[in-house]
């Protein structure tokens, strides 16, 4: 019960903390814009929570699964008077509105950038050149690389960072390499040739990739302001990236659906990441930022992606998309996020139960 309880409370943090970001977007380049906001809130159905300040109203609502920001004219159903069209959505030029629309995920992958930054400033893990374990039945094992030994050279290269070991390796051919290291302060030289070894990526792909059968001795590291900064942007951009990547491979079917996971598995996995440290959660956060950042700008009606749409073929072809339009789009749009939140709920509890098996599955 303690780890249920501690997997609410941080999953709960980690998804109020990336709707307030992605929610916030939206609401500061309306006001920009001299859009009037009529509500922001936390949460969609029953507000728990709720006071005015303004003209806006500001809710903590029922059900954690999103938010949202309430523009005067964004409904064909509201009610505008002549005095407030400037200030209406509706009335609003279409470049205004995709930028307002695209704000939300803008917002949370900037974010993200912003935690790899902290993450970064305020101390990390990287491999180092050090040997922490030798893999039976490997080349290096039966060349005898030993424990703690550190990599200094391979075929005449400087080998700075752990990086630089794995690129030497896979760059190898069908030949051995040189391998120049310190044991016990003393210089020594291997000759070793790289095994091919099939494996899965992270997209569930089969690789071949050749490896010695060594792991590295991790080392703590805090950069500098500009290094965090550098470091954070190359961090927010790989993994940008590679979820775009991963959606284009779920897509044609390369990554099984069952990777697919919701509610359940963010707060599972934030509980997990919060143990094992500051860190390691505050990247945990940053990686699925980026991923609703993503996520909301796939081009389905119902997502910011679909309403960046409709204004583009409103500024190709010169006209407002019909309301009736919109509405058997978002309708269809919100039909699709609603399976595709249903088979997320189910991969969550086969993660967990095996459901598939409750259900008389294999």
């Amino acid at each position: 019960m303690p780890s249920v309880v501690m997997n609410v409370i941080y999953g709960f943090i980690a998804l109020s903390l990336l709707i307030l970001v992605h929610e916030l977007g939206h609401y500061l380049v309306a006001r920009l814009a001299n859009v009037k906001v009529l509500a922001f809130s936390l949460g969609f159905g029953k507000k728990l929570l709720s006071f005015k300040k303004g003209e806006t109203e500001y809710a903590i609502s029922a059900i954690p699964l999103g938010g949202y920001v309430k523009m005067l004219g964004e409904s064909p159903d509201d009610e505008v008077k002549e005095e407030e069209i400037n200030r209406s959505y509706s009335n609003k030029p279409p470049y205004i509105r995709m930028l307002i629309v695209f704000t939300g995920p803008l917002f949370n992958i900037l974010f993200a950038f912003v935690l790899f930054c902290f993450v970064f400033l305020s101390g990390y893990t990287v491999p180092s050149t050090k040997v922490s374990d030798v893999e039976k039945g490997y080349p290096a094992y039966t060349q005898g690389i030993q424990k703690g030994d550190v990599i200094i050279n391979i075929d005449g290269k400087d080998m700075k960072k752990w990086e630089d070991i794995a690129q030497s390796i896979s760059k190898a051919g069908n030949e051995s390499v040189e391998i120049t290291l310190m044991r016990e302060g003393a210089l020594k030289h291997i000759w070793i040739t790289p095994l091919i070894k099939e494996e899965k990526n992270i997209f569930g792909e089969t690789i071949r990739r050749k490896v010695i059968g060594i792991a590295p001795e991790f080392v703590e590291q805090k950069g500098t302001l500009t290094s965090a900064i550098s470091m954070g942007f190359y961090q927010t951009y790989n993994l940008t990236k590679l979820t775009v990547l991963g959606i284009i491979k779920l897509i044609e079917g390369t990554i099984s659906p069952k990777n697919i996971g919701g509610p359940i598995l963010i707060f599972k996995e934030a509980s997990k990441r919060a143990q094992e440290g500051k860190s390691t959660f505050v990247s945990f956060v940053a990686l699925i930022s980026i991923n609703l950042g993503v996520i909301n700008l796939l081009p389905i009606p119902i997502l910011d992606g679909g309403h960046i749409i409709f204004n583009l073929i409103e500024v190709i072809t010169r006209r407002k998309v019909s309301h009736r339009a919109i509405d058997i789009a978002q309708k269809v749009g919100m039909v699709l996020l609603v399976l595709l939140m249903v088979f997320a709920f189910y991969n969550d509890l086969d993660r967990l139960f095996q459901f598939d098996r409750l259900i008389g599955g294999k």
